[in-house]
């Protein structure tokens, strides 16, 4: 039952991910610097509350007392920042398919940074997927003679956060808060600079605007809950999976309903990055299978019967 109330969970949180470009399509043309200045500012308060209603975290003796993951705080807030700019840019300007892209082609820099920094090994399953998603992108730079930047950006950079992540100590939220804390100086600037120049959205704007804004932040982090209390409940197999839920919601969303452009060059480009995903499922469930085989030991004999 707890196992289920995990899928449930994690698919939930997904999907919320997922459709997050259905409330940025209230702001179109919003300046990037200054939403995401707004969701700093706004998420501390609100992060600081869920902290006070949630059993287990880390202590703040804890917290003070552990430099290392405070400092790691700092990479990953200012790791965060770039990839939040480059997701709030591409959903108030039009560009969910490159949001998509990102995400998609996000396994394929996790791969890297796992085999380059953790000395990770890979399967053929996961050479493949790294060949044929290296090949998808490719195929778009070698046809438009562009780079797709923002995919890019935003694929390099969570994976990169993911990456900080796995060595800092805190539990999420407080993780959280204490990268929203290192970022308010920068947020409170860019506020300060944009009021003093006569050019913020939110002082200019009426108390609607100023309400978007505000929940620019429980948009991103409620979601961020879902998902924290579906890690507790269920395996990384179904996180793993559950993960393609996200992008595959937000190209649906770009094609079918906000007609973004889909050409031939897109249709093959993805298609290869699917396939190469397909072989990250394949790799991914075959790990934890020989996992989970090495945990459970078998009766010898004719009973082959894991021992529960």
């Amino acid at each position: 039952m707890l196992l289920r109330s995990g899928v449930v969970l994690a698919i939930f949180s997904y999907i919320l991910w997922g459709i997050t470009p259905l409330f940025y399509r209230l702001l179109p043309g919003a300046e990037p610097l200054e939403l995401l200045a707004q969701r700093v500012i706004w998420s501390i308060p609100f992060l600081l509350l869920i902290r006070l209603l949630i059993k287990n975290k880390t202590a703040w003796q804890q917290v003070w007392a552990d430099k290392r993951s405070i400092i790691l705080c700092l990479f990953s807030s200012a790791i965060m920042a770039i990839s939040w700019g480059a997701f709030t840019y591409a959903l108030t300007h039009g560009q969910v398919l490159a949001a998509s892209l990102g995400y998609f082609i996000n396994p394929l820099f996790s791969i890297l940074l796992g085999v380059v920094f953790l000395h990770e090994r890979l399967v053929v399953a996961e050479k493949m997927a790294v060949l044929l998603i290296f090949s998808g992108v490719c195929f778009q730079i070698l046809q438009y003679g562009e780079l797709p930047l923002l995919a890019l950006v935003m694929g390099s950079a969570f994976a990169v956060y993911g990456l900080i992540r796995k060595f800092i100590r805190f539990d999420v939220i407080t993780s959280l808060f204490i990268e929203a804390i290192w970022l308010l100086p920068v947020a409170g600037g860019i506020t300060w600079w944009l009021s003093v120049n006569e050019s913020s959205a939110v002082a200019a704007g009426d108390w609607q605007i100023k309400l978007l804004y505000m929940l620019a932040a429980p948009v991103t982090i409620i979601p961020l809950l879902f998902f924290t209390a579906a890690i507790k409940r269920t395996t990384l197999t179904v996180i793993g999976l559950a993960q393609y839920i996200e992008p595959t919601i937000q190209f649906l969303l770009a094609v079918f309903l906000f007609n973004e452009l889909f050409d031939w060059v897109k249709g093959v480009s993805f298609s290869l990055i699917w396939l190469g995903l397909l072989c990250c499922i394949i790799a991914l469930l075959h790990k934890r299978y020989n996992e989970y085989h090495k945990r459970v030991p078998y009766v010898t004999g004719r009973d082959k019967t894991p021992k529960l």
